[in-house]
């Protein structure tokens, strides 16, 4: 009986082995995979933000000045920039403790990350600390309509606060990544599952900044229906069919009731953008073959992972019937 608990144990070791094996090959191929989809995220972020401001809401990117539209592209640009170097972070592991360290005070601000929180934490700061977020509007990104000094005022105040569109609460993911172990393809799944929740929640995250800065820039409606797009959103990501109309974007229509007046209360199109990891591997066919690897080796993991348990059930079955005759006398 020793002998077979023996042969067993070698069969996991050779089984250890070629899970090894493959979590190498998952490793890289997610490596490479997570490379392809920062750029073709920077890509559709781009695309998606094009429609909306020229299809959606051409009226308001209109009345922003030369220097409103450039700071906006760039402030987009610097988005799909950052999240496309947060992407390659969650394939890196905890081996950097400062980094993870860091990551968990920015934790701390981002519980706090929504729309009025982004005014409390200083983003216009330079118009002045005696002034109130009121007096802000009062002189922002919506003064094309105002005299020359005040138009050049609200230039400053967006250039600022786009300039400055790294600091968002936004990219930060607070979810958390760990280092499986290599030869346990029980743990391979949970990381591999972890890394794919991972990736949901930066795209989820970079939506809701993308909206943040439209919205800031008075592209967006100042006001928009949050828990109405958060449930657009949830079912567009629970479809796996590639919506209608523009990739990446949410189109609704709802009724927006005026707080004043009952009656003059009607409905609204709103659209806004939402990067859905479907549309974005079918716009990109690295990104799709990519992806179509990964499946590949998973298939592989799940029969090494079959056979794993079921040695692992064959051992602790012998070791039991030899811990019976061990303990059994007459």
């Amino acid at each position: 009986m020793a002998r077979a608990i023996e042969l067993i144990e070698r069969d996991i070791a050779v089984l250890q082995e070629a899970i090894r094996a493959i979590a190498s090959e998952l490793h890289n191929a997610y490596t490479s995979y997570l490379t392809i989809l920062g750029q073709a995220l920077r890509k559709q972020l781009i695309l998606a933000s094009y429609h909306l401001c020229t299809q959606g809401y051409p009226e308001k990117f209109l009345s922003l000045s030369l220097n409103q539209r450039q700071q906006l592209q760039q402030a987009i640009r610097n988005l799909g920039g950052q999240t496309s170097e947060l992407l390659l972070t969650f394939i890196q592991g905890e081996s950097d403790e400062e980094d993870e360290e860091d990551g968990e005070n920015e934790e701390e601000v981002l519980d706090e990350g929504d729309e009025e929180d982004v005014d409390e934490i200083g983003i216009y700061s330079s118009v002045g600390d005696d002034e109130d977020e009121e007096d802000v509007n009062e002189n922002d990104i919506g003064a094309s309509s105002r005299g020359e000094d005040e138009l050049g005022e609200a230039d400053k105040i967006v250039a600022y606060f786009l300039a400055e569109s790294s600091a968002l609460p936004v990219i930060n993911v607070p979810l958390k990544n760990f280092t499986p172990d290599a030869s346990n393809p029980m743990e391979l799944a949970k990381w591999q599952q972890n890394l794919e929740n991972l990736v949901q929640q930066a795209l989820k995250n970079v939506s809701h900044d993308a909206n943040l800065l439209l919205q800031k820039a008075h592209v967006l409606p100042k006001k928009l229906p949050k828990p109405i797009l958060e449930a657009a959103a949830a079912v567009s990501e629970a479809s796996a069919e590639v919506m209608p109309g523009p990739p990446n974007l949410l189109n609704l229509v709802v009724e927006i009731e005026n707080e004043q007046n009952a009656e003059e209360s009607g409905l609204t199109r709103i659209m806004a953008i939402n990067l859905r990891l479907g549309e974005i591997e079918f716009a990109d066919t690295k990104l799709a073959s990519s992806r179509r690897q990964i499946r590949n080796i998973l298939v592989q993991l799940n029969k090494l992972g079959r056979e794993y348990r079921k040695k692992q059930r064959e051992r602790s079955v012998a070791e039991a019937e030899a811990a019976w005759r061990a303990s059994w006398f007459e």
